[in-house]
Order: structure tokens, then C-alpha cells, then sequence
């Protein structure tokens, strides 16, 4: 297997006309649905395509491989996650608003995790093919993008901190304390999101010690 490059997992051809649109969107709800019921590793090409109810050609003919579906479901959930922090972080006005919501995006984040199976196994499925744990990291990077302009905004006198490897690490441990929590038992979960809370708001826009 070829390291570092996405060519291998992105679509073969990209749908232009309704029909082929429509019969990609039933493959990836199918995909959607195995994924959640028996976990990425458990998907097979022909058990989709029977689920999906088109030939076995149709699913390859969009798909070079198994990752290849699931980069493409996991564009689509990092695309809305990143365009529902970026929302979130638009009207922030202080650090203490920043904060708040900070808070509310571990709690929502969470809350989706938890309602929606193949959105986790997704996500964990993208840290078992190198080019797809590639792609979760450069998600992290665009979020720790948000943080760190809204720090610019609201907290400028942070500068002197190195904020875009603060955010960068940030934005990463709060992607796997959510998956941890969402693994764990319900109320061992609450206790573990805000323990990571506590920790956010403490050293997330702490200024740098003299």
C-alpha cells in the first residue's frame, strides 16, 4: 500500500447525472447503515452491494476500496463539523464566551456520537488505513483553525503563546476524549467530558508562564 497518497482512496469518477448521483447516495447510505450496525472492519464490497441493491460493478466503479467509502462518508461529517464550529465561533467576544463555547461543542459533539452509530464507527474506522488517519488528522488541523483565529479575536495579547500548536493539540485530544467518552459507560462519560472541560478552561487560553 502506497503511504501519503489519497488518490487511492478517493472516488474513481465523480456522478454527474441524477441517476448516478442518486445510486452513489443509496451506496453510501448503506455503507452508513453496515457501518453502524457491524463496524467498518465487518464491511464487505458484495454485502454492500446487495443492501444497496445495485451490482457489485456500480459500487467499484465509485470506490477503489473499502477506505474509499469511507473517506467519502467521512468527508461528509468532518465538512458539517467544521462548518458548525466555524458557526459557533463566529460571534464569540471574549475568552469566557470562547469558552462557553468550547463547552457546548464537546457537549454536542458527544450528544451526535451517541445518537448516531455509523457516525462513530466512521470516525473510528478512519485510524485503521493510514491515508484515512491522514485525513482525520488534517480535519483536527482545520478546527484548530477556528480556535486560533477566534483567539486572535478575543485574547490577542496570547500571541507570545504558541496558540496554533496549543489549538492544533487541543483540537485533537478533544476528538479522542469524546470518542473515549462515547465508549464508555453513560455516566463515566459525563465525568470524563467534564474533567476535559475543566482542563480546557484552565490551560486552553492560559497565558504563558514568565
Amino acid at each position: 500500500m502506497k503511504v501519503g497518497s489519497l488518490d487511492r482512496i478517493g472516488l474513481r469518477r465523480k456522478p454527474k447525472q441524477e441517476r448516478s448521483i442518486q445510486r452513489l447516495d443509496l451506496i453510501l447510505a448503506a455503507a452508513a447503515a453496515i457501518i453502524a450496525e457491524k463496524g467498518v472492519s465487518a464491511m464487505r464490497m458484495t454485502e454492500l452491494a446487495v443492501a444497496a441493491k445495485v451490482p457489485i460493478g456500480s459500487v467499484y466503479q465509485y470506490f477503489p476500496e473499502k477506505a474509499a467509502i469511507v473517506k467519502a462518508l467521512f468527508d461528509r461529517h468532518a465538512l458539517t463539523i467544521q462548518t458548525r464550529i466555524a458557526d459557533a465561533f463566529a460571534s464569540v467576544h471574549s475568552v469566557d464566551h470562547a469558552l462557553d463555547v468550547l463547552a457546548a461543542t464537546i457537549d454536542w459533539h458527544y450528544d451526535d456520537y451517541r445518537r448516531d452509530a455509523a457516525y462513530l464507527g466512521i470516525w473510528m474506522g478512519t485510524e485503521t488505513d493510514h491515508d484515512l488517519l491522514r485525513l482525520n488528522i488534517e480535519h483536527s488541523k482545520r478546527i484548530a483553525d477556528i480556535f486560533q483565529d477566534a483567539v486572535r479575536r478575543v485574547a490577542p495579547e496570547l500571541s507570545t503563546a504558541d496558540m496554533q500548536a496549543r489549538t492544533y493539540l487541543f483540537s485533537h485530544l478533544l476528538g479522542a476524549s469524546i470518542r473515549l467518552a462515547v465508549v464508555s459507560e453513560d455516566s463515566l462519560a459525563r465525568r470524563i467530558l467534564d474533567e476535559w472541560k475543566r482542563v480546557i478552561r484552565t490551560a486552553f487560553l492560559s497565558p504563558v508562564a514568565a
